[in-house]
């Protein structure tokens, strides 16, 4: 799978020939001057990249068609130092697809009081500069990202890294190829959706392949390749079963999608239990250690939410708190202390786990086949999200909803699952009542790590539907929304 360090961003100046060349010297270094600080911040995932200062149409219209054509290249950022007439931009903007971030921002942070004069006027017009440049993306009806901020600050650089992390996800998608072990649950509506669609809209190659092709790898797999999987289980988690011979055939199973997803490039797969032909178990602790690895998952054939799980991952990479796929299980409705249980019968992603996961096997109840092995732990405490991506036919929607997640209240000594308690915002009944009306699944991707801005940031460079859900959030208003919504993308 790809790491977000592979990719990088261009830093693009704007200016133009009317200054004089020691106006724009002093540009070209305040510039480099920029990038290097960016660089050494320690903030931002990816490298920027210093290129030249764009002064004419030819010269715009240039970095931005190598821009396009760079693989590596995820996005640009633009800063106007100077004034950049923006009709020069056009031709440039125009057809530019990846991400694009306004930075209006200054060299300086503050006036120089006793020293400043039309030289120094001349040289420092980002005020005026950028309103200029602000208009062209509004006329040509571009999806950009605007941060407004002294660029040595830590919050427009928080948000420029953040936003590069979006732009990652988008880069990610567009490669992004993963496999489907099942098909969706039979008489499952959420779940579906169209595979054409999503491949036009995200780039995602979503492919099917039958559990024998599975189970022949696994007939392959020798005792020697199963030693070495145990011994990283007994690095990672706490071997809390006697049943060693059910832990032994998880890592069978690992080993099994692992050379699949390997071979053919997925990174990210979907499992069923219903559809387990040759297999004795359902994957469980097999797919929470691949989830641990980066691989994206989805349970009863959701490939919707394993790519987002991959891509949200993606997004994360390098931060600490979590992020896993998820189901909302049941409630606790006790007033004034509201909360969502979330777990799934095998498959939650050990990142979010508070302490070391403990390996554990126990009947399933499903499926009808041997007990599987699975990890079994509390998540951590802390500020997160849950998204949801639907199919709405004809628009894809996706919808996050802000939530403070804790330990379960009290302890449940015979639910034998991975799970994550969670108080949703603004409260469980207005967060509830919007996620039906806005059609959100119940399996979704939980991140202490991504932002809802981020997200945000992701649905419009792919020209989707955003809903929130936040602390402000009042059913009134998100109807409104949803009804506008609606209206807007059928005048598309």
């Amino acid at each position: 799978m790809k790491s977000i360090k592979e990719y990088e961003f261009w830093f693009v100046t704007g200016s133009q020939h009317l200054y004089g060349p020691e106006t724009l010297e002093q540009v070209a270094k305040d510039s480099q001057a920029m990038v290097d600080g960016l660089n050494a911040s320690g903030k931002m995932p990816c490298k920027i990249v210093y290129k030249p200062t764009v002064k004419t149409p030819a010269e715009i219209k240039k970095v931005f068609k190598e821009a396009s054509y760079d693989d590596k290249c995820a996005g640009v950022i633009a800063w106007m130092h100077t004034f950049s007439p923006s009709k020069m931009w056009i031709n440039g903007l125009k057809d530019f697809k990846k991400p694009y971030c306004h930075f209006h921002t200054q060299f300086n942070r503050e006036i120089p009081w006793n020293e400043i004069d039309m030289d120094f006027m001349n040289l420092n017009q980002s005020a005026h500069g950028d309103r200029e440049h602000g208009f062209i993306g509004s006329r040509l009806r571009m999806a950009r990202k605007v941060i407004v901020g002294y660029w040595e600050d830590e919050e427009p650089q928080t948000k420029l890294a953040n936003w590069m992390r979006s732009a990652c996800g988008y880069a990610i998608s567009q490669e992004l190829k993963m496999v489907r072990f099942s098909d969706n649950m039979r008489q499952v509506a959420v779940t579906e959706g169209d595979k054409v669609e999503a491949e036009i809209k995200f780039g995602w190659d979503v492919e099917y392949r039958p559990i024998g092709d599975i189970v022949d790898i696994l007939n392959e797999v020798t005792e020697a390749e199963i030693d070495a999987k145990m011994a990283e289980y007994e690095s990672r988690y706490t071997m809390d079963t006697d049943n060693i011979d059910a832990v032994r055939y998880q890592a069978k199973e690992e080993i099994a999608i692992r050379k699949m997803c390997e071979q053919f490039d997925y990174s990210a797969f979907v499992t069923h239990f219903d559809t387990l032909h040759g297999l004795d178990q359902l994957p469980g602790l097999a797919a929470q250690n691949m989830m641990a690895d980066g691989y994206g998952f989805g349970a009863e054939g959701d490939w919707k939410v394993a790519a987002m799980d991959v891509i949200m991952k993606s997004m994360a990479e390098g931060m600490t708190g979590g992020t896993a796929f998820m189901e909302d299980y049941t409630y606790h409705l006790e007033k004034g202390n509201e909360h969502i249980l979330g777990a799934h019968m095998l498959e939650v992603c050990p990142l979010v786990a508070a302490d070391k996961p403990k390996i554990q096997v126990h009947p399933l109840g499903i499926g009808g086949k041997s007990d599987p092995a699975r990890l079994v732990f509390d998540s951590k405490n802390g500020d997160a999200i849950v998204a949801s991506l639907v199919d709405m036919g004809g628009r894809m929607r996706l919808i996050v909803n802000d939530i403070k997640a804790c330990n379960p209240l009290k302890p449940m000594p015979k639910l034998p699952v991975a799970g994550v308690m969670w108080k949703p915002l603004p409260s469980l009944a207005v967060s509830a009542e919007c996620w039906i009306k806005a059609g959100g699944a119940h399996h979704s991707v939980l991140s202490y790590d991504v932002t809802a801005e981020m997200m945000k940031d992701w649905a419009e460079m792919m020209g989707i539907e955003f809903l929130h859900i936040g602390e402000n959030t009042t059913v009134e208003d998100f109807e409104k929304e949803i009804f506008w919504n609606d209206i807007a993308y059928k005048l598309k």
